[in-house]
């Protein structure tokens, strides 16, 4: 071999040698990370909040995405005519949407509604393999409703009991939990709080559930809305450990991102989570502030304990 020949000869040699070593530092950032990453929370992001209530709001196929690159396992609240976009990345939704917050279960004008949504919701979800389905108690006044009338306390609590009674067994039988959703009702800006929603406690809640006392219906527990009404919220996991089916989180006050500004220290509530053995999802239903994909990363290694 020439002198030239030696020289190109042992300049590929290093050029391929960079490139092996370049593939195995990769290799190895990117088993860091996989390591870093402890994935005892399974994280999913909430549709409405970053598709229509984000200052930048992503189209459907970007949420997939970009929680697909994050490295989550799915989404929630998404109607099913989007579930073809999950089911290509192998993704879930965690909870889906069925009747609203305002005509729910507290009111028997509004049973056969809510009933029928709820029916069409367990299928869909059943069918696609996906875990659970979105339900309300409703608010305590729906006068202004088509077959709308102010209920009680009392007379909401035995409706939803007489309602869910019906439509449990049948969420049950098919494999799937109708989770249902306190909501706080003091905050007055929109989608940060729900004045006049019935089920504004836990305890009202949870007394429904146990009532009910069926497999196909748990409790949604939203910890941004908890933390509003009742405060405690370890506490509170452990008191219904038995009976959380689904959790949501959000920075409070605002219902903003899960960061330095807000109050609620998740890491402690994401070790109260495994300590009782909770298997499900944790959707950050958080509405953003400023650039998404970042403010998402965060909230989603924050709450990685």
């Amino acid at each position: 071999m020439d002198q030239v020949g030696r020289r190109t000869f042992i300049q590929s040699a290093a050029v391929a040698l960079g490139g092996v070593a370049a593939g195995l530092s990769g290799c190895v950032s990117m088993q860091a990370t996989a390591q870093r990453r402890a994935g005892r929370i399974r994280q999913v992001a909430a549709n409405w909040c970053f598709t229509r209530s984000s200052p930048s709001p992503w189209t459907v196929e970007q949420l997939i995405e970009n929680c697909h690159r994050l490295g989550l396992p799915g989404v929630e609240l998404l109607p099913p005519e989007h579930w073809h976009l999950l089911k290509d990345r192998g993704m879930v939704c965690a909870a889906t949407p069925s009747h609203g917050f305002v005509r729910g279960m507290n009111n028997l004008g509004h049973h056969d509604e809510c009933l029928s949504k709820l029916k069409d919701a367990i299928k869909a979800s059943a069918d696609a393999g996906y875990p659970n389905v979105m339900t309300f108690t409703g608010m305590a006044d729906t006068s202004a409703e088509p077959n709308g009338s102010a209920v009680t306390a009392e007379e909401g609590l035995a409706n939803c009991i007489a309602g869910y009674k019906k439509i449990a067994p049948i969420a049950a039988d098919l494999g799937v939990t109708l989770v249902l959703e306190m909501l706080n009702s003091r905050a007055t800006e929109n989608m940060r709080g729900h004045p006049g929603y019935q089920g504004d406690h836990v305890d009202y809640c949870a007394k429904i559930i146990r009532e009910v006392d069926s497999p196909g219906l748990r409790l949604l527990f939203d910890v941004y809305h908890v933390q509003i009404m009742d405060g405690d919220l370890v506490r509170r996991i452990y008191e219904n450990k038995d009976i959380i089916g689904h959790v949501q989180i959000a920075g409070n006050p605002g219902r903003g991102p899960i960061d330095a500004s807000q109050e609620i220290n998740y890491p402690a509530v994401m070790r109260a989570l495994i300590d009782i053995g909770y298997k499900g999802y944790v959707g950050h239903e958080w509405i953003p502030t400023g650039e998404a994909y970042q403010q998402l990363k965060q909230a989603v290694e924050l709450c990685d304990v």
